[in-house]
């Protein structure tokens, strides 16, 4: 059945004034909405974005009102001297200026004053960690997955630490990571294979891989130069293309719509799908073309693995957990399904059986249910951020990192975790695009 593409977009709620290294001049604004509605939204840093001549990558917001202002007064002013050589008498404005330096100092004091003691714990937490990541990028500006007693570069691993200091409010180029992250963003694109994958990485499941990488493309394309962001951009129309055309591969009723490990994969599962998902929003808010029937696929491909409307399932016909319940929230939430029957059961489910930091894949879930019950707000946020919040600050070491106990997650390093916990605990300075309501 398909659902309604145009929907109204809803409206994200201004940003948090300040982040961790991060002044109120330097906020990432970006709208979002439904995945599915025309025009795309805009990503990334909005006086940055520059459309590409490509008809396939409509320009999301031509309109760019910083460089337009200057460039207006420019033109109807630029130095010229009044008339005659006489000087207008500006007391006026200097009354002006002092008037709204005052309503801005007021302004920025009371936000300051709304700020809590966990905000405030959050920031601190954000900047330990940050300065962690740092320390652990390789030479070639990759970051790696721990295997044995060394790091194996992994574009995975790479995009999420950049999606992590993105979502801290740091860009390329600028402040004290914008060397790094810039190097980060290099070195993933430096791994794209012919065909398209964005992978290095070995392993059965290299679409998990190519999903997370390319949403971190489509995330930093707006907020890097010229010449980068070209090259994300050119990189980022042949990983989508990877992506819907491994959706379109023949499959059984059950597991059309979705996406498994390979991109010839017959099968689906929630997981891989999730990440697909993301990437296609985040392209999306930069303007890519994503199909309408793709997107409507994917969602009932998601609705098909709803538990009794109580969570998600891994495949159809398996139970439910609180981390296939958050994947699944978020899934229909970022596809502009807001506050459906299943993504709203999923979310009680979650509220009466929270995430547990002793349970299989906890730094995974702790990203995907702390986003998911960001988005369906309300009632839902408050409860469950009171709870997972505190429980991811209890758990960061002394030297800012934190680090998998359970399952597979043990063996991934500090990176992944760290990577995860920081993308979790930022989501309320909704610097990314993809955090928009």
């Amino acid at each position: 059945m398909s659902t309604p593409w145009l929907r109204s977009a809803r409206v994200s709620r201004p940003h948090r004034e300040v982040g961790p290294q991060v002044s109120p001049k330097r906020k990432r604004l970006a709208n979002s909405g439904d995945l599915r509605s025309l025009p795309a939204a805009g990503s990334g840093d909005p006086r940055r974005a520059r459309p590409l001549a490509d008809s396939r990558w409509p320009a999301a917001d031509r309109r760019d009102t910083v460089f337009q202002s200057s460039r207006r007064q420019k033109r109807y002013h630029g130095d010229r001297q009044p008339e005659f050589g006489i000087r207008p008498d500006k007391s006026w404005q200097r009354v002006v200026t002092c008037v709204v330096c005052v309503s801005l100092f007021a302004v920025g004091a009371a936000h300051a004053d709304d700020r809590t003691d966990r905000d405030k714990q959050i920031d601190a937490a954000l900047v330990k960690a940050l300065d962690h990541l740092a320390r652990q990028q390789q030479a070639d500006g990759s970051w790696g997955l721990d295997q044995g007693n060394r790091q194996n570069p992994a574009t995975s691993a790479t995009s999420l630490a950049v999606m992590a200091f993105l979502a801290a409010g740091h860009v390329p180029g600028e402040g004290p990571y914008g060397t790094r992250i810039q190097q980060g963003v290099t070195w993933v694109l430096n791994q794209q294979q012919p065909n398209g994958m964005l992978v290095r990485e070995g392993g059965h499941g290299p679409m998990y891989a190519h999903g997370i990488s390319t949403l971190m493309l489509a995330e930093v394309a707006g907020m890097t130069d010229d010449a980068l962001a070209l090259r994300c951009r050119e990189a980022l129309k042949r990983a989508v293309l990877v992506i819907l055309k491994a959706q379109m591969v023949r499959k059984n009723r059950g597991h059309e719509g979705g996406w498994r490990y390979h991109p010839s994969s017959d099968d689906s599962d929630l997981s891989v799908t999730g990440w697909q998902l993301l990437s296609l929003r985040a392209a999306k808010n930069l303007g890519c073309d994503v199909p309408a029937e793709n997107i409507d696929a994917a969602v009932e491909y998601v609705k098909r693995l709803a538990v009794r409307n109580r969570g998600f399932g891994y495949q159809s016909g398996s139970g439910s957990s609180p981390t296939r319940a958050g994947t699944g929230i978020l899934c229909l939430e970022i596809c502009g399904v807001h506050h459906s029957p299943e993504a709203l059961g999923a979310a009680d489910a979650l509220l009466q059986d929270p995430l547990r930091a002793d349970q299989e894949w906890f730094y995974y879930g702790a990203y995907y249910c702390t986003i998911g019950m960001f988005q369906v707000g309300g009632r839902h946020w408050e409860q469950g951020k009171s709870h997972l919040i505190p429980l991811l600050l209890n758990l960061q070491a002394e030297d800012g990192s934190w680090s998998g106990r359970q399952g597979q997650e043990r063996n991934f390093g500090t990176v992944y975790a760290t990577s995860l916990a920081v993308l979790a605990l930022s989501v309320e300075y909704q610097y990314l695009p993809i955090y928009q309501r």
